[in-house]
């Protein structure tokens, strides 16, 4: 039995990595051959990606821009299945702010975490609606997500980075009539895979028959879920319990039309890849708008799905 050691993206397990516990739930990874362990990340040795690079991972998932950064001076990690096939961010607010349009973040304080990307993205958001992107009053909240009742106690007057099919959900004193939020890939922001799953291009020369296991396992687990998002709730009763079952029921129909295009799981898409990384090269975020050709490969994933 080969051990597997997955890292997830965020802190803590949440409803977009409910394809691999629900696959590991069913035993469709032990009847591969594999052992999987799901672990998060110390933000003081890095994140997902910086895991992987040296070699204290197997597999893991990470923002799709992230990887292309982290290429340009470390090729070492590739992708090797999407997650998503949409944006996950969103800008919100609340109306006591005045605030009814992209626009009219233009002279105010836009809570976020200061990333080139994200300040890229909130300028390309304001600029597309007609308002002044170096009007906008930017607040460092780090990894911190603002809440709407943080917005209506005048800590900010918006913020950018909460998840529409996560944070968003979250239970709020401010009332859902009062609460403004808009999904970036709505209101213009560049199409991209939010996640990516990806390994060692080492692993995949090394075992490469681990990765496509791996990978048809977790290929059942996504398909499954993505038929029946609620089958995944009493999972995440266990690997998450400090959040209420009710957020897991929101969440979960919410965000598992976003694991498939076409009826397939895992295929990354030139489609949601070249422009991103045309725009992240555009915003100097990148130095090379080509390197996404060498940064992924659909090569692992089950057949059906790979064509």
């Amino acid at each position: 039995m080969r051990n597997v050691k997955v890292m997830l993206e965020y802190f803590y397990p949440w409803t977009n990595s409910a394809g691999f516990y629900y696959a590991r739930e069913q035993g469709w990874y032990r009847e591969s051959g594999l052992d999987v362990e799901f672990t998060v990340y110390d933000p003081g040795r890095g994140d997902t990606l910086a895991y992987l690079a040296r070699g204290e991972a197997d597999f893991g998932i990470f923002p799709s821009n992230r990887l292309l950064v982290q290429r340009e001076n470390q090729p070492v990690v590739v992708g090797i299945a999407a997650i998503n096939h949409r944006g996950m961010e969103t800008v919100q607010t609340v109306r006591s702010t005045g605030i009814r349009r992209p626009a009219d973040l233009a002279g105010k304080r836009l809570a976020m975490n200061p990333t080139p990307r994200g300040l890229a993205m909130i300028r390309q958001l304001v600029s597309a609606d007609g308002g002044d992107p170096d009007a906008v009053i930017v607040v460092d909240a780090g990894t911190r997500e603002l809440t709407p009742d943080a917005i209506a106690a005048g800590e900010a007057d918006a913020t950018f980075g909460s998840y529409w099919a996560w944070e968003i959900l979250m239970d709020t004193a401010v009332p859902e009539e009062e609460r403004i939020v808009w999904p970036v890939d709505e209101i213009g922001a560049p199409p991209y895979h939010s996640y990516l799953l990806g390994t060692q291009e080492e692993l995949t020369k090394r075992e490469p028959d681990v990765v496509r296991r791996f990978l048809e396992a977790t290929d059942r687990g996504y398909r499954a879920v993505a038929a029946d998002p609620l089958a995944a709730v009493p999972i995440f009763e266990k690997v998450a319990p400090y959040f209420p079952k009710s957020l897991f029921e929101r969440s979960l129909p919410l965000i598992a039309p976003t694991w498939l295009h076409d009826g397939a799981w895992g295929v990354q898409r030139v489609e949601l890849i070249e422009p991103y990384a045309e725009w992240l090269a555009e915003h100097g975020i990148l130095r090379d708008k080509d390197g996404w050709r060498t940064a992924y490969t659909n090569e692992f994933l089950p057949q059906e799905a790979a064509r």
